[in-house]
Order: C-alpha cells, then sequence, then structure tokens
C-alpha cells in the first residue's frame, strides 16, 4: 500500500511542479513575443520555465542528500524528450487540418512534419557544444564528477548559448497585454514549484528503497518518465493548433537549461560519478539524441526541413535500445 501512496505522490507532485511551470512560462512568452525573438529562438528562453521542474529537482535533491536521483532525472529527460517529443508532434499533426499550416495535406500524406530548420543552428549545434563541455567537466579523471567550479563555468555556457541564439533570431516585436492575475499566478507557480518537486524526490526515495533500487536508476526509469508526461501532452496540443516548429524545438531550450542552470545546486554539494559505466552510457544517449535530431532536421532529402516517418521510428528505437542496454547490461535487472 506504501507504495501506491509514494506512487500517487509522485505523480500528484511532479503534476503540481507542472503546473507551476506552464504557469511561470506565460509571462516568457510573452516577452519573447515583445521583443520579437522567433520561435525557435525563443524556446531557448523559454527552456528556463520548461525546465524550471528538473531545476526545482535537482535543489530538492540537493536539500535531501539525494544527489543521484538529480542526476538520473537530469539525465533520464535529455535521453528520453527527444523521441517523445517528436513522436507526439508527428502523430499529432496526422489529423487532416492543421490550422494555419500551408501545404499540410501534403506533408500528411508524404508522412512528414515539417520544421524551421534554423533549430539546427540555433539550439540543436549549440546544445552539443554544451553536452560535450559537459563530459569534458565530468569524465576526466582528475576532476570527475560535479564540483562548484563546474556549476560556475555551466552558467556561463547557458549564458553564452542564450546570448547566440537571441542574437541571431531577433526581429521586430509584437504589442502584448500584460494581464495582472497572469502574473500573480506565475509567482504562484514558482511556490508549486517549489513544493512540488520537493515532494517528488521523497516520494522517489521511497519507492527506490521499497524496491531496492539505485537512486540514480530510480531517477532515470521512475521519476524523469512521469516528469516527462506534461511536456509530451503540451507538445501534441501545442502541434494540433499549427504551431509545430514551437512544439518540437523547445525541447532544445528546455535540455540546454537542465544541463547547465539545473546543475548549479548538484555542482555546489559536490556530486561523484560513483558508477562510470552507468554515467558514460548515458551520456553516450544524451548526446546522441540531439545528433540525431539535427541529422534527420538538416538531411532529410526534402527542400523543407522535417521529420519524416522513420525518423519518428529510429528516435523511439534508441531509446528502447538505451534502456536495454542500462538494465540489461550495464546494471542487469536494476
Amino acid at each position: 500500500m506504501m507504495t501506491f501512496f509514494w506512487g500517487a505522490v509522485l505523480v500528484g507532485s511532479l503534476w503540481l511542479a507542472h503546473w507551476g511551470a506552464e504557469h511561470f512560462s506565460k509571462p516568457l512568452k510573452k516577452l519573447r513575443k515583445q521583443w520579437g525573438f522567433s520561435v525557435a529562438t525563443g524556446g531557448s528562453f523559454v527552456g528556463l520555465a520548461a525546465a524550471s521542474p528538473e531545476i526545482g529537482i535537482n535543489a530538492a535533491s540537493a536539500l535531501r542528500g539525494s544527489t543521484d536521483i538529480g542526476l538520473g532525472v537530469t539525465l533520464g529527460t535529455n535521453i528520453l524528450a527527444i523521441p517523445l517529443m517528436v513522436t507526439a508532434a508527428y502523430l499529432a499533426t496526422r489529423k487532416v487540418n492543421i490550422p494555419d499550416h500551408a501545404g499540410h495535406e501534403r506533408h500528411r500524406r508524404e508522412h512528414v512534419v515539417v520544421v524551421d530548420g534554423s533549430a539546427v543552428t540555433v539550439q540543436a549545434l549549440p546544445y552539443l557544444g554544451i553536452v560535450a563541455l559537459f563530459a569534458l567537466l565530468t569524465l576526466p579523471a582528475p576532476w570527475r564528477g560535479l564540483q562548484p567550479i563546474d556549476g560556475i563555468i555551466m552558467l556561463a555556457a547557458y549564458a553564452l548559448y542564450l546570448a547566440q541564439a537571441l542574437l541571431r533570431g531577433r526581429g521586430e516585436g509584437e504589442a502584448v497585454e500584460w494581464d495582472r492575475t497572469e502574473v500573480a499566478l506565475a509567482g504562484g507557480g514558482v511556490a508549486a514549484l517549489v513544493i512540488g518537486t520537493y515532494f517528488a524526490v521523497q516520494a522517489t526515495e521511497n519507492i527506490v528503497q521499497t524496491f531496492g533500487l539505485s537512486r540514480i536508476v530510480g531517477g532515470l526509469f521512475i521519476t524523469a518518465p512521469i516528469a516527462a508526461l506534461p511536456e509530451v501532452f503540451a507538445t501534441w496540443q501545442v502541434a494540433r493548433s499549427g504551431q509545430i516548429t514551437s512544439g518540437v524545438t523547445s525541447v532544445m531550450g528546455d535540455h540546454a537549461v537542465t544541463l547547465t542552470v539545473a546543475l548549479l545546486p548538484l555542482a555546489l554539494v559536490g556530486l561523484p560519478v560513483g558508477d562510470l559505466l552507468l554515467f558514460s552510457v548515458n551520456l553516450f544517449f544524451v548526446a546522441l539524441m540531439p545528433a540525431l535530431y539535427a541529422g534527420f532536421l538538416r538531411w532529410n532529402g526534402r527542400e523543407e526541413h522535417g521529420f519524416r516517418r522513420w525518423h519518428v521510428a529510429v528516435l523511439l528505437a534508441t531509446y528502447l535500445l538505451y534502456v536495454a542496454l542500462v538494465l540489461f547490461w550495464v546494471q542487469p535487472f536494476a
């Protein structure tokens, strides 16, 4: 019975955290429009709100002495989110009519979801640079793991990532209306994030203890998938409304935050890498997913950038391969 109780607490806590993130993101989305940033560029900015549950989870993990849970959630979401978001956008756009989306019927017949190609250079490739920096800071034996100085370096890396995205995607701004209720809800969203993420970590601790799992595995395969579900639903809804590029590219801005800003709490308390093989395999797939994303988006045999049906299948198969490797080779029957 206690397992069901803590499972319900985990789901409810993550729902509360994502509710908070949704309301926190609305002012940022308005600022994106007001300042004239493109959808692909704005994803780098709005990603601060989208990744706020991961930031909260890492902060709660650091406070509770469960840093492996935070690390597991960080790595797990950065591997799982790309195949889930691309799949959600592809399935959502299979309906006959998509509002304000020219050529949709042809795209549907050709089994492709068309996305703004600037996402490759503005988001995907710079994000791969962040992954490379993260590997450099955490893998070499002399400084393996995360230390406070690593947190400062990753913050600087995010500042550069954000600056290059915003500078390359600035256009004419739009007039937006600000609502006091919306601003107040954004403040309430931050409070919901703090409460939700704290109890999500506590619930994960109790679940992994019950099943005899390591905390990092609990973060990878229990907390991370549940944490990703609200974003899947959001991508589905956004893509069906015709904002396909926004739905598919926001994941990169989210990932850039989770591997930089969100790691600061773990770095400040110090995070050793206990299982080098497990960490290395996860890091390989953290890099492989955006590499496949960028490659499929850029070189797809069409004049228009986007993802074909077989691209979706490969991304999902890659995630299943990752799960099999971790559960049956790295940590058998973990």
